[in-house]
């Protein structure tokens, strides 16, 4: 019999809707009945890609005699992370305090009123390594609570205090501008792998932001390594197994250094985040093999991931047919007999594609891309066209043969801050690229955000709509918007308006910001909260600060103050921006590489603002300017592409027009403008100066 979870949208909920565990959704019903219990909540988080939750799931709450404990002892919440990511924030520093590291499925063990006393990440069925099993904690916590319980109660008010004690919120005194030296001097000479490329050690992640803001670092002070390590990072992802050789989109990490094996989930915002940075990196450095990434990755996200809608779902899983990875693993065998079927030669294509007889991983292969295509080709004395065109006819027969099997599952929920990255993604890069389709994709989405996530939804252009949610399934909203949606649609909003000029996008970012600083806003030790003052009280109030998976809704929410103190000329905005940083600077100097997205605003305000209005009709001389500005990765600067029409809402727009009949850009720094230029060259010896 299915329990409570049948009843909930969410496809993480409703995956444990036939567990014997009788859980609850987070809300109020679950904390009367552990108060009218008087028993411990047992609080399970985690998402439905994760694949360390399915086995948890499979092992431990599909096991009657383990449910059966739980159910007795106590109350059962499942939440899904993706929407509910306040509650999940302010677990996970619970865990990470009192274990020192965290991840999913978390595991949290809280009184009735909600406060951590004990928690873990994944617990085996049995005793393993030295790690206890989920039976061993359960009974050791149950016991606990009926025998030791004002010690429980004790180690609760103690770990409140610490979490309120330690957070990383301390406002310096003014912006330190050596702040972006220290972080990148870090990264730099410790984090950066100058051998296989990325940072870190293993398990690695993307790092599209560190990414984005090391190419914005270069185009601020020439820094050779910044572009280097960047570049490489890039090249060894679109070569590694993380990367879908066949489909294109990326993998949530690899399990290893050599970028090999992933944990085979593709994530709507890795994908979002690591499109901008495989353009802004194609348009920087004038590479065809990363403005081609650039191209399978938007690729990705429309074929795979667009509903029918406009927006986008959340993630396909790891796991198929109950096998991690299933799904995209080939035999050696399968991939000849494929190659074979389009008349290629399975020797040149296998040594490509680094498959081999014994594989590569648990005796399947990933594929991937051992040697850059270019030298591949070189060595077998292959003509690159005739490589290309072959490769294509081995890709699409792959594809096709993969298109058989029984794909992953689809958590298919519209979440409002992972759909704004992706239209911050396409638009951004359909402007770098010259891929006005993209640009058409990113408007569909947000259109479909307004529409659907805004209640009541927006009614004409000067309608700013109602409250924002954060998630959206079959036709209804879930949570109210926590600021990494608001700080996120708003970003989203003003990609739109610099890429198109439709000042209906302007408005709507407008009306965003101006809802974060009413209702995120801390008037009192300044920053953003990560909930509004209107939303569900937990047992402490975050504010979101890690640029960490996803950015932090600090972070954008700075980047948007920027751009709205270069489009309207308010230093309220700039002065807000710098509040942001200067909150979390300390931070960013010390782990830069938790902070990406934050430091690339901080490279911004070093550079100071530059902003250019291209202003005249459509057209071929129109393009040229805006192709021009679109090529520079200057972190500080804001692009508005107008046609004469454009009204005077924008104060950047206010009297702006063509010259003599001919686009004009006019390009203004320091709230000092330049006279109006028309021709290309005169605009980027204006953009070098």
């Amino acid at each position: 019999m299915a329990n409570r979870l049948a009843q909930e949208t969410s496809p993480y909920l409703r995956q444990h809707a036939d567990n014997p565990v009788d859980w609850y959704a987070w809300g109020d019903e679950a904390f009367a009945a552990a108060a009218e219990r008087n028993v411990p909540i047992f609080l399970s988080v985690g998402y439905s890609s994760c694949h360390w939750c399915h086995v948890m799931a499979h092992e431990s709450f599909e096991d009657d005699d383990i449910a059966a404990v739980l159910n007795e002892r106590f109350v059962n919440v499942k939440v899904d992370r993706e929407e509910r990511p306040d509650v999940d924030a302010v677990y996970m520093s619970a865990v990470t305090a009192m274990t020192g590291h965290g991840g999913w499925p978390m595991s949290v063990f809280l009184t009735p009123e909600g406060r951590p006393f004990y928690a873990g990440t994944y617990w085996p069925k049995r005793p393993t390594h030295g790690m206890p099993s989920f039976p061993q904690v359960v009974e050791a916590i149950g016991e606990a609570w009926d025998e030791r319980r004002s010690e429980v109660l004790e180690s609760a008010t103690s770990i409140a205090t610490t979490l309120d004690r330690h957070r990383d919120t301390s406002l310096a005194d003014a912006f330190d501008p050596t702040v972006v030296d220290d972080a990148a001097r870090v990264v730099l000479d410790n984090a950066w792998d100058r051998q296989l490329g990325g940072f870190g050690r293993a398990p690695k992640f993307p790092q599209a932001m560190t990414i984005e803001w090391l190419l914005a670092r270069h185009a601020r002070t020439g820094d050779p390594d910044a572009l280097a390590a960047s570049v490489q990072a890039l090249d060894a992802m679109a070569r590694g197994g993380i990367h879908d050789q066949l489909a294109g989109g990326f993998a949530r990490y690899s399990t290893d250094a050599r970028w090999l094996v992933p944990h085979f989930e593709k994530m709507l915002y890795d994908n979002a985040l690591l499109l901008a940075a495989y353009a802004t990196a194609a348009a920087v450095t004038g590479s065809e093999d990363l403005a081609r990434v650039a191209h399978s990755t938007a690729g990705y996200l429309l074929a795979e991931l667009r509903t029918e809608g406009g927006a986008f779902v959340s993630a396909t899983d790891a796991d198929s047919e109950g096998v991690e990875g299933r799904y995209f693993v080939w035999s050696y065998d399968e991939v000849v007999e494929v190659v074979r079927g389009v008349d290629a030669d399975p020797q040149v294509w296998t040594d490509y594609l680094g498959v081999t007889e014994g594989g590569n991983w648990e005796g399947t292969n990933v594929l991937h891309e051992p040697v850059p295509r270019e030298q591949f080709a070189s060595q077998r004395g292959i003509d690159p066209e005739e490589f290309a065109d072959t490769w294509e006819r081995v890709r699409l027969a792959l594809l096709e043969r993969r298109a058989g099997r029984v794909p992953p599952g689809v958590d298919d929920k519209v979440l409002t801050s992972w759909n704004a990255y992706a239209v911050r993604g396409l638009a951004r890069a359909g402007r770098q690229l010259d891929e006005p389709g993209w640009i058409a994709a990113a408007a569909a989405a947000a259109t479909f955000l307004h529409d659907h996530l805004v209640v009541p939804p927006v009614h004409g252009p000067d309608d700013p709509g109602g409250q924002l949610f954060h998630s959206w399934k079959d036709g209804s909203v879930g949570a109210p918007a926590f600021l990494e949606d608001v700080a996120g649609l708003a970003l989203a909003d003003l990609e739109l308006f610099q890429a198109t000029g439709e000042q209906v996008w302007f408005a709507r970012a407008l009306a965003l910001a101006r809802d974060a600083e009413e209702r995120f806003h801390d008037d009192a030790e300044s920053g953003w909260f990560q909930t509004a003052h209107d939303a569900e009280s937990l047992f402490t109030r975050p504010k979101d600060s890690w640029d960490n998976a996803t950015p932090a809704g600090t972070s954008v929410m700075v980047e948007v103050c920027r751009l709205l103190a270069g489009l309207t000329g308010d230093l309220h905005w700039r002065e807000r921006a710098e509040e942001g940083l200067r909150l979390f600077q300390d931070g960013a100097r010390r782990m830069p590489t938790g902070y990406g997205w934050l430091l690339r605003q901080a490279e911004a305000l070093v550079g100071g603002p530059r902003e250019v209005a291209i202003v005249g009709e459509p057209g071929p001389q129109r393009d040229a300017l805006a192709r021009t500005v679109n090529a520079s990765a200057d972190p500080g600067l804001v692009v508005v592409v107008a046609d004469p029409r454009h009204g005077d809402e924008v104060p950047l727009l206010t009297g702006r027009g063509p010259v003599d009949g001919a686009p004009a850009a006019y390009v203004c720094r320091d709230l000092a403008c330049e006279r109006p230029v028309t021709t290309p060259d005169e605009l980027a010896a204006l953009l070098r100066a």
